[in-house]
């Protein structure tokens, strides 16, 4: 399966993702500074996830720019990303309402550690699905083992 179908998928996701944050965005209740500044760690909780999920789909773009198989692990790997990119607008909302409370921002570093290992597990899967040729095999390999060196 070429990489086409994949991207186009997940590009979908994430902006529905997007979106589905900038409308928990709501406007102040009145018309002065104080109102909007009340809303600042709502705006605040938007502007870090939004540059997570731009983080994520800036890095899954190039990583299939350069991929040329996709067979039924990466399809299971980009789903399990997905799936927790798909968390995010949820967590965002919470902290940006609740941003005193830890069990919020327990959630959200959760989420966002969930990302970070579903992206690994998806290059890795990438890597292995691919011969030694592949051009992230060998400077990937060698990050691995310096992080356990």
């Amino acid at each position: 399966m070429k990489t086409s179908r994949l991207e186009a998928f997940s590009d979908g996701v994430m902006a529905i993702i997007i979106t589905i944050m900038v409308l928990e965005l709501s406007a102040p209740e009145g018309t002065d500074f104080q109102s909007l500044l009340a809303k600042a760690p709502v705006f605040i909780s938007y502007v870090a996830s939004f540059i997570y999920v731009g983080i994520y789909w800036n890095n899954h773009h190039h990583l299939f720019q350069i991929t040329q198989k996709v067979i039924g692990k990466t399809l299971w790997a980009n789903l399990h990303l997905l799936f927790w990119l798909s968390l995010i607008p949820f967590t965002t909302a919470w902290i940006g309402d609740n941003y005193e409370a830890k069990l919020p921002i327990i959630s959200y570093g959760v989420v966002l550690l969930g990302n970070a290992i579903a992206y690994f597990i998806l290059q890795s899967v990438i890597i292995k699905s691919h011969d030694d040729a592949f051009p992230l095999k060998k400077p990937l390999e060698r990050m691995v083992k310096e992080k356990f060196l």
